[in-house]
């Protein structure tokens, strides 16, 4: 079939995909049609770029490959299809005491995509990326074989697997190793800081007694405010009362123009900024409202209107990370785009078991902004900075970095190349490494 529903979350770039929607774990993948057709697996479609299409081919639609196959409630060990979302892991494993160790900042993402782009949270000081907790998972190659890869088995294909972009074949179930926690609730502070330098001090000196760290930053401030920001930090609550489901809003359409422009955006972080009276503040909050407060907005990517959006996230190493993250924000407030959401974390220093994995030690900063061409431009400006100080851009949320910025990046890219299925490939490779251009 012929879908355009297969698109992005930044729904750019867009065309159309053929999409073979798969039904069973067990079944064979679909044969390709020429030398030049390929397969990629499609999850829910969270990605904002490109790594989740595949002009020309097909993907491989995952949406019932959703249950879940054992869950041992005294290890904290499930096992589940790739399809299954981390919102259902989470509404079958909370209630038993068992949580996600790693949350994105949404969970309506499948674990395969987790996987494939070996996500990331607000805890990688302590628990790493998503990678360091998958115990094993079957392969389906389109040779027709199945292999089983954990660290003692095929371990070079799961460390290639591991954010490999769903390009080293079709994840079919993952084994992940839960964490315990004592209920749904999170005792959480928020802090004013003053820029990019004063942030790391924050999180820098918040890490041994907070398991989650995390900052908003107000990129429409400008002079003596510029850099501003709220700086969060949080430790589960021994706490077991339910928490109630948060009801959520819909944007049920795409507006003819955008809701996210200069006007609406510096509004938004002033008043963002300023609900936030005292220099500091503790409050209470649900899981859900924690790890993932752009979920109560269901289809919030459709308020930058029908030419979609695009993101920018990096990670800058070093002791230079805090310098590039404020040329970053200043090239940001001078291009007069705005950012609706940006968000700063440290990473630390746990590494993934992934060949590709984006999350190293530094600070990251996420940007987002609506499609314009003055927009494209200034994402070449952040990339340079990146390049600059050694850093690298997160492919799940790229849609236009250069193969010298992600080769820079990604170093051991040509070593992950050596375990690419030869049936699959997506747009976003192809752009990246020149294997073919859509």
């Amino acid at each position: 079939m012929t879908n355009t529903g297969f698109t992005s979350w930044g729904r750019f770039p867009r065309f159309e995909q053929h999409g073979v929607r798969l039904q069973w774990r067990s079944d064979a993948l679909p044969p390709l049609n020429d030398s030049a057709d390929s397969l990629l697996p499609y999850g829910a479609g969270r990605s904002y770029g490109d790594v989740c299409l595949n002009r020309g081919g097909k993907v491989l639609s995952t949406a019932a490959l959703s249950h879940f196959i054992a869950f041992d409630s005294e290890s904290g060990v499930v096992r589940c299809e790739s399809g299954v979302t981390l919102a259902e892991l989470n509404r079958l494993t909370l209630p038993a005491g068992w949580l996600l160790p790693v949350s994105p900042g949404t969970a309506r993402v499948t674990v395969g995509g987790a996987v494939a782009n070996d996500v990331h949270g607000k805890n990688h000081h302590r628990a790493g990326s998503f990678g360091c907790h998958v115990r094993c998972f079957e392969l389906l190659r389109s040779d027709g074989s199945r292999r089983i890869c954990a660290p003692d088995q095929h371990p070079e294909l799961f460390a290639a697997t591991i954010g490999g972009l769903g390009l080293t074949g079709l994840l079919t179930w993952v084994e992940i190793e839960l964490r315990p926690v004592s209920g749904p609730w999170l005792d959480t502070e928020t802090l004013k800081f003053a820029g990019a330098h004063d942030f790391v001090k924050l999180s820098n000196a918040s890490d041994e007694g907070h398991e989650y760290t995390v900052a908003w930053i107000d990129c429409a401030a400008r002079g003596s405010h510029h850099g501003r920001g709220l700086f969060t930090r949080a430790n589960h609550a021994d706490d077991p009362t339910p928490a109630q489901p948060r009801r959520a809003l819909k944007v049920p359409f795409t507006p003819p123009f955008s809701l996210v422009n200069r006007l609406s955006v510096r509004a938004f972080n002033a008043l963002w900024y300023r609900r936030q009276r005292q220099r500091r503040s503790r409050a209470r909050q649900s899981l859900d409202a924690f790890f993932y407060p752009l979920d109560a907005v269901r289809h919030w990517n459709r308020l930058y209107g029908a030419a979609g959006l695009v993101q920018h996230q990096a990670v800058l190493p070093g002791a230079d990370g805090p310098a590039a993250c404020a040329e970053m924000l200043t090239q940001v407030a001078r291009s007069g785009q705005g950012s609706f959401l940006a968000v700063a974390k440290v990473f630390g220093a746990r590494r993934s078991p992934g060949l590709l994995s984006f999350p190293r030690p530094g600070l990251s900063l996420a940007l987002d902004f609506r499609l314009r061409p003055e927009v494209l431009r200034l994402l070449g400006r952040l990339d340079a900075i990146t390049l600059e100080c050694g850093g690298a851009v997160y492919p799940a949320k790229d849609a236009c970095m250069s193969a010298r910025v992600f080769r820079a990046g990604f170093p051991r890219w040509e070593a992950f190349a050596t375990h690419i299925d030869p049936a699959f490939s997506s747009s976003f490779w192809r752009r990246v490494t020149g294997a073919g251009y859509d």
